[in-house]
């Protein structure tokens, strides 16, 4: 409370209360609120979702608190924030409840969810949309590769991994990863060469999709810009009070950036994926 006296004095050329404070908080939450809570009307056929782990002081303790996002593309190509809200963790509960809400709001026409493999993501993301097809982040697949290969070969791995979704199609695309996955076992990488065989199915739904779409498809990159703009604001509080608290400020910075260029530019065209859609009717 004491930072926020000295930052209104600044501003305001005078003291304020902590009964002026609360009343600004109160009134500045129950609009952000508001926000989070409104009706989803139009449709979001490409569902991304990712959460953020904040700092939380409680009992005495930091403890970890969890904002889950999610952003979708509207059938008319638009970005959009859906929804932001507290997850005690990023588990199969704290995702069901956000997901639900979500649905409640009306939420609808969801074709893909793109998101990390947080096993309480994809488990829920199929129970709340069980006609939506899943893309695993390709980007966070390498990552999970690259914990197992040494330091000095992680660029050629790289280079490998990516070579994978530079094929025309899947199934190129799958004789490829088969190519790495045997040169991986030759470099004596046994358990990046699992992996790739393990899991890159997971990452080449985008592949059903107009082609298009495919590179913003393929990986979490719209999610990128709001989790970076949450980390910078709340790097300067470092631990918050409660769970509310960090919702309010991560929500409030989420706000901000849909109503910029990031949510009023037009981000795909759709008319690709309406047409299919059409066809797909007709045949």
């Amino acid at each position: 409370m004491r930072r926020v006296e000295d930052i209104t004095e600044a501003l305001w050329g005078a003291k304020v209360s902590p009964s002026t404070v609360s009343r600004l908080n109160q009134k500045i939450y129950g609009r952000i609120d508001a926000w989070r809570n409104r009706p989803i009307t139009a449709e979001y056929p490409y569902l991304y979702l990712d959460g953020i782990a904040l700092k939380r002081s409680w009992g005495g303790e930091v403890k970890n608190v969890s904002v889950l996002v999610a952003i979708g593309v509207s059938i008319d190509g638009y970005r959009e924030i859906l929804g932001v809200a507290e997850g005690a963790k990023e588990d199969i509960s704290g995702w069901s409840g956000f997901l639900r809400g979500l649905k409640d709001r009306g939420l609808r026409g969801v074709r893909l969810v793109v998101s990390d493999r947080c096993l309480g993501l994809v488990e829920s993301a199929a129970e709340f949309f069980p006609e939506a097809d899943w893309q695993r982040c390709v980007v966070h697949w390498y990552r999970n590769i690259f914990t197992h290969s040494p330091s000095h070969k992680v660029r050629e791995v790289a280079a490998m991994l990516k070579a994978i979704h530079a094929q025309e199609d899947r199934e190129s695309a799958l004789a490829k990863a088969r190519a790495v996955a045997e040169k991986l076992k030759l470099m004596k990488l046994g358990v990046a060469s699992q992996k790739v065989l393990e899991g890159v199915e997971e990452t080449l739904m985008y592949m059903s999709y107009p082609r298009e779409h495919w590179i913003k498809l393929r990986t979490n990159n719209p999610m990128e810009r709001v989790m970076k703009e949450i980390r910078r604001r709340t790097r300067v509080v470092g631990s918050f009070p409660d769970g509310k608290s960090a919702l309010m400020l991560a929500a409030a910075r989420l706000r901000y950036v849909a109503s910029s260029k990031w949510g009023t530019q037009r981000y795909m065209k759709m008319e690709c994926l309406v047409q299919r859609s059409r066809n797909s009717l007709a045949g």
